[in-house]
């Protein structure tokens, strides 16, 4: 297990307790301005949800968007791919990052990795991480409270720690969405929220052109990229998008004098 870290709330939370406080008491000293108070309140939880909708938000806490600054000296990315392992399909991914000699962190749904545990050891023989993209990856997860944040995160650390022989260091939310409850449940897990510099959206374009010119665009030390190795969109052929995409990607890297890492080493 992770030593948990300290959780501490953004000016953004602070405003939310703080809105909370006052608006009660204002309401009673000054009832007839009920209507100021209601939307002081839909506005506070409007922004609230804003922040959770946009997977790249710092509102709520930290968020890794971009790799540290000795990684990006070293010349670095990072290539995550989400929603496996996939039986049929990681082992083909992860012969294209041997090919490559390129390191990547997968992000894990626990259930799935339960039922391919060699498949999870196959990805850290590779020298790949396995990262926590929660136990069940629902679609409810950014509706969730602090209990089920807390059962979900923890069953897929103990799940991806027992099956690859460490406990991850960052998670990724389903879809990127989340609420204020999910930081707090992080830090006590000592996880990392990680996010991406830009994503391909290849779960929905099946057009390997396109997701890799979004991938491609502004490419330099330090991006975190987005792929999927799990509900992966099929091109006009009937491929998974990835095994198109990715060879391309890593020979682009390849050209422009980076490497493709795991978050653990760019954060070595």
């Amino acid at each position: 297990m992770n030593p948990p870290r300290p959780w501490q709330p953004t000016p953004l939370l602070l405003l939310t307790g703080a809105v909370h406080l006052a608006v009660p008491l204002a309401w009673l000293a000054w009832p007839a301005a009920w209507l100021t108070w209601l939307m002081a309140l839909v506005a506070n939880h409007a922004a609230l949800t804003a922040a959770g909708l946009w997977p790249r938000s710092r509102l709520l806490g930290p968020n890794l968007l971009r790799l540290p600054a000795a990684a990006r000296a070293r010349g670095e990315v990072a290539i995550t791919i989400d929603d496996g392992p996939d039986p049929d399909l990681t082992p083909q991914v992860l012969d294209i990052l041997a090919r490559h000699d390129a390191h990547a962190s997968f992000f894990c749904i626990g259930r799935r990795a339960e039922a391919e545990p060699a498949l999870i050891a196959e990805i850290v023989h590779g020298g790949h991480s396995i990262e926590n993209h929660s136990q069940h990856h629902r679609h409810s997860f950014s509706l969730m409270g602090p209990a089920g944040f807390r059962r979900e995160i923890a069953a897929a650390q103990a799940t991806l720690g027992r099956l690859s022989g460490t406990p991850p260091r960052f998670f990724r939310a389903p879809a990127g969405l989340r609420n204020p409850f999910l930081e707090p449940v992080l830090a006590a897990q000592g996880l990392h929220l990680a996010s991406w510099t830009r994503r391909g959206f290849d779960t929905r374009v099946g057009d390997p052109e396109q997701v890799l010119a979004r991938l491609l665009d502004g490419l330099a030390a330090g991006d975190i990229l987005l792929l999927h190795d799990g509900h992966a969109a099929r091109d006009p052929s009937g491929r998974p998008v990835i095994l198109a995409v990715l060879p391309r990607l890593l020979e682009a890297i390849d050209a422009a004098g980076l490497k493709a890492v795991s978050l653990p080493e760019a954060h070595a």
